[in-house]
C-alpha cells in the first residue's frame, strides 16, 4: 500500500459518505489485518496501522475538513511549482479569430491529402488512356442540341414530289 493520501489508502474518492468510507475500511482491513493476511507480521501491522489512521482521520467530520483543506493547498502549491511557463509558441490566441500557426502534424496531413488527390487524378487519367478513351467528351444531350435540324428535313424531303415538298417545307419553316 504505497498510497500517498488517506483517500488513496482507503481506495475511495473525496466526496464519499460515511457509510461508503466504513465499507471500504472493512474490506481493506480484512486483507491487511495481521491475523488474516499472508504478509509478514511487521509489514501487516504497519499497513493496518496506516489504514486505521486514514479511517480515523476521514471518519471524523472536523478532521476530514481540515485534511481536505490541507490537500487542496498542497495541490495548488504543486500546480504552481510545476506549471509550464507560457511561451509565445504554446500561448493560446488572445483575440477571437486570431489564427495559430499550423503544427507539423497538420502540415503532414495536408501534404498527404494533396498526394492522395494527385494519385487519384493520375490513376483516373491512366485508366482512361489505357482503355483508349478521350479525356474530354461532350455529353450526349449537348451533342444533340448542337446538330443542325435542316439536314434531317432535307433527307425526309428527298423522296417527296415537288408540290408536296413545298407544302412540307412551309410547314417545317413555320415551326411548332
Amino acid at each position: 500500500m504505497s498510497a500517498s493520501t488517506h483517500y488513496e489508502r482507503l481506495g475511495v474518492g473525496r466526496g464519499v459518505d460515511a457509510e461508503t468510507l466504513r465499507r471500504a475500511f472493512r474490506r481493506l482491513s480484512k486483507s491487511v489485518h495481521p491475523d488474516t493476511t499472508t504478509l509478514p507480521a511487521v509489514e501487516a501491522a504497519r499497513q493496518f496501522q496506516l489504514l486505521r489512521e486514514a479511517y480515523d482521520h476521514l471518519s471524523d467530520p472536523s478532521l476530514r475538513r481540515l485534511y481536505d483543506a490541507q490537500l487542496f493547498k498542497q495541490e495548488q502549491l504543486f500546480q504552481e511549482q510545476h506549471a509550464p511557463l507560457p511561451s509565445p509558441l504554446t500561448a493560446p490566441p488572445t483575440a477571437i479569430g486570431e489564427r495559430r500557426p499550423l503544427s507539423g502534424g497538420e502540415w503532414l496531413s495536408l501534404l498527404m491529402l494533396l498526394g492522395a488527390l494527385l494519385l487519384c487524378l493520375s490513376l483516373g487519367v491512366g485508366v482512361a488512356w489505357s482503355r483508349g478513351m478521350e479525356l474530354q467528351v461532350q455529353p450526349s444531350w449537348l451533342v444533340a442540341e448542337q446538330t443542325p435540324k435542316e439536314p434531317l428535313i432535307r433527307d425526309v424531303l428527298d423522296g417527296v414530289d415537288a408540290s408536296s415538298r413545298n407544302s412540307l417545307e412551309s410547314a417545317f419553316a413555320a415551326g411548332p
